[in-house]
């Protein structure tokens, strides 16, 4: 069996940056175990798989894999698999078929190797569960209890379809020297893969509103450089505090940086009589490599 196989580059325009995602192409032949295997054989945060969709009228099926686990939904790989998915069906919308549902990507052509996709989440966040314990956290995350919360945020789990540990810090520079405690990893941030997503407000940053990191060693993953399920959840919380009754809110958050492999991830509120109702997630991604798996015996 030989499969194709495109490499990305997603939430970015540079080749080289961004978080990088394999997606193997006609997979449909291929069992569980063997999507796992091959994910962990990329070793890549995310490998995509297509499958023919269920219903004849929606574009594909995807499978997502970490090196460790299956994952119902994530935000570069559907970014990732609706530039691709665009590109080669010229068509300027998508309807992908995730575990956690059905997903409408808008996609826009950049050139014949990359594009823009846009979709709107397929499950609200919600939250899961409070985070109080800020001296654990702190010795979790290496820094001062006190410059664990920024502005009116606060430590929370939240969720819209993978839960994440949410940890806003007071500005950039304690997140640029955050440095993981395994120790007590687990025990402090206990919910689904113990992944953690760290935040702050940006305010003298001209090109993003917010920036992040993301570590999730439940998943397999040390670091990532772009979470668009992480910014899903992230949404939940900058609505509750979002400064509007009825209207809508665009963020620009910057992700990767310390990793070398910047990522720009756009996020996208909107709330009705103080109700959220719908939110977005968007980014660019560039091919840049192909190649074909050989798992012929």
């Amino acid at each position: 069996m030989k499969l194709n196989y495109l490499l990305l580059d997603v939430f970015t325009r540079e080749r080289l940056k961004g978080n990088q995602l394999a997606v193997v192409c006609k997979a449909d032949g291929l069992l569980d175990g063997e999507m796992q295997a091959i994910a962990r054989e990329f070793n890549l945060s995310e490998t995509v798989f297509l499958l023919k969709p269920h219903v004849e009228r929606n574009t594909a099926a995807v499978r997502i894999f970490t090196p460790e686990v299956e994952l119902p939904f994530a935000g570069h790989p559907t970014v990732g698999a609706s530039v691709v998915l665009g590109l080669q069906n010229k068509v300027t919308a998508v309807r992908i078929e995730e575990k956690i549902g059905l997903i409408t990507a808008l996609f826009e052509k950049t050139d014949k190797r990359s594009g823009e996709a846009r979709f709107a989440l397929p499950r609200l966040p919600t939250r899961i569960a409070p985070l109080e314990d800020r001296a654990a956290i702190a010795l979790a995350l290496g820094i001062e209890r006190d410059e664990i919360g920024c502005g009116v945020y606060h430590p929370a789990v939240y969720s819209a379809g993978v839960e994440f540990h949410l940890v806003p810090v007071r500005d950039a520079s304690v997140l640029a020297r955050v440095a993981l405690n395994m120790g007590q990893w687990a025990h402090t941030f206990p919910h689904g893969h113990h992944s953690v997503y760290i935040f702050t407000e940006t305010p003298n940053e001209a090109d993003n509103d917010l920036a992040a990191r993301m570590f999730s060693p439940g998943m397999g993953l040390a670091e990532d450089p772009g979470t668009g399920a992480a910014a899903a959840a992230l949404i939940g919380l900058l609505s509750e505090h979002a400064d509007i009754g009825t209207g809508q809110v665009d963020y620009v958050l910057r992700q990767g940086h310390e990793m070398g492999r910047p990522c720009r991830i756009t996020i996208q509120l909107r709330k009705d009589n103080d109700v959220l109702i719908h939110g977005g997630i968007g980014g660019h991604a560039v091919i840049v490599g192909e190649g074909a798996l050989d798992l012929e015996a």
